[in-house]
């Protein structure tokens, strides 16, 4: 069983620095011009055909924007790739088409049978990615867990519930369910699981100590640890965010463009561009998955923080005053950070600095003892919740003001601050 001893989960601002490293080369233009291209035909084509019940449900699915979940999206791909599959078949091709009775019929079967070979190799590697994606995440879960019979255990009970959920699945396509019917199911399931997760993850109390006696992790720290990895991979404004912001919109525009052109005849072109360009982020996104971690020091996280905001911002604390920030820690594991320095002048000056903490009952406690400094740098990583408080102290001063650039705040497990120096 590995250790979180030290560790935090990932945050936000440590994957904006981490996906500098890998940008995402842009879409080729071709997919935005087809796009446009096939949604005037499309208009065309309405104009000079009723739509169908079943026409008017696409349509309103094509004005839908895109999810903003990178996985969702891929199951949406997912979805309408089989949809064009299905009709990519050539038991539902027109029944002259079928016939192949004229040249320009042969000509128009070989092409279908391109296309649908390039849409089942590109399922393939959609569902190789998510299969791998999943596996991966679960594996990092159990890596943190007793691997003994527990982990068997664990491994077990998951095996059962994917077993009870392909019944469903089984159950409603031999009932006659839709494509639609089924990934809606699926996804419906997908959902199911982060909110197993989720709720293991917000875990406290009694439940908590069960989890932690169950799993047999000898520290409560790190079952926090993770719990708080968990929730956080779950919450829609967690770390996860920055993954969408930085990688949905090409995404996003590939799955626009799929959802233009199942409304009328395949276009080869535009099955070339998505096919090719949708492999290509898979591979992307594979290669970003399998690089970023899960857990990250506390020493690292919050270097990171306290880089988000490199202006120091001028205090002046007057004689015989002190200036305070108190910092709220709802969490072990925070993490925090500060960066004083004294305005330089005709006389050498310091000011005093401390950090002391409050619990829930009022009690305080020394956790940085008072000392004079001309400037300092340094951080602390918590290991009680509670109220922590910065103390810079000019108290002692009969005559001279100082005037104090600070920078610094509250980093915390769950990826927000609960402060700010500034």
């Amino acid at each position: 069983m590995a250790s979180t001893e030290g560790l935090v989960p990932i945050t936000r601002s440590f994957l904006a620095s981490f996906y500098d490293k890998y940008p995402f080369q842009p879409l080729s233009d071709d997919a935005s011009r087809l796009s446009s291209q096939i949604r005037s035909m499309v208009s065309d084509f309405y104009n000079d055909s009723p739509l169908t019940q079943g026409e008017t449900l696409l349509v309103k699915e094509v004005d839908t924007p895109p999810p903003h979940k990178i996985d969702e999206n891929m199951w949406k791909n997912r979805e309408q790739i089989e949809e064009i599959l299905f009709l990519l078949e050539r038991s539902h091709w027109p029944p002259l088409l079928q016939q192949q009775s004229t040249p320009e019929d042969t000509e128009l079967a070989l092409v279908l049978g391109h296309l649908k070979d390039k849409f089942q190799n590109t399922m393939k590697i959609l569902q190789a990615f998510q299969s791998k994606n999943s596996e991966n995440i679960f594996n990092t879960v159990l890596t943190y867990m007793p691997q003994d019979f527990r982990g068997t255990l664990i491994r077990q009970q998951r095996e059962r519930s994917e077993r009870n959920k392909q019944a469903e699945v089984d159950a409603l396509v031999n009932s006659g369910g839709s494509i639609r019917d089924r990934y809606a199911l699926l996804w419906n399931q997908q959902m199911e699981r982060r909110r197993q997760l989720a709720q293991l993850g917000c875990a406290t109390g009694v439940y908590k100590t069960l989890v932690k006696y169950l799993v047999g992790v000898p520290q409560i720290e790190s079952i926090v640890v993770l719990l708080d990895f968990i929730r956080q991979l779950n919450d829609d404004e967690g770390p996860m965010e920055e993954q969408r912001q930085r990688y949905g919109p090409p995404l996003y525009s590939l799955t626009t463009l799929w959802q233009t052109k199942q409304q009328l005849t395949v276009l080869e072109q535009a099955v070339d561009v998505y096919t090719s360009e949708f492999e290509r982020f898979i591979k992307f996104i594979s290669e970003v998955f399998a690089n970023s971690p899960f857990f990250i020091s506390a020493e690292e996280a919050g270097a990171i923080e306290s880089r988000k905001n490199d202006e120091h911002k001028e205090i002046s604390i007057p004689a015989g005053k002190t200036h305070e920030v108190s910092l709220m820690v709802e969490s072990i594991n925070s993490y925090i950070a500060w960066d004083f320095s004294l305005a330089p002048g005709k006389m050498n000056l310091d000011i005093g600095f401390s950090m002391e903490y409050t619990n829930a009952s009022g009690d305080k406690q020394l956790i940085l003892p008072y000392r004079r400094y001309e400037s300092d740098q340094g951080n602390f990583c918590t290991c009680m919740a509670g109220n922590y408080k910065l103390i810079w102290d000019n108290s002692y001063s009969t005559f001279f003001k100082k005037s104090t650039t600070l920078q610094g705040g509250l980093y915390t497990s769950g990826g927000g601050g609960g402060g700010s120096c500034n």
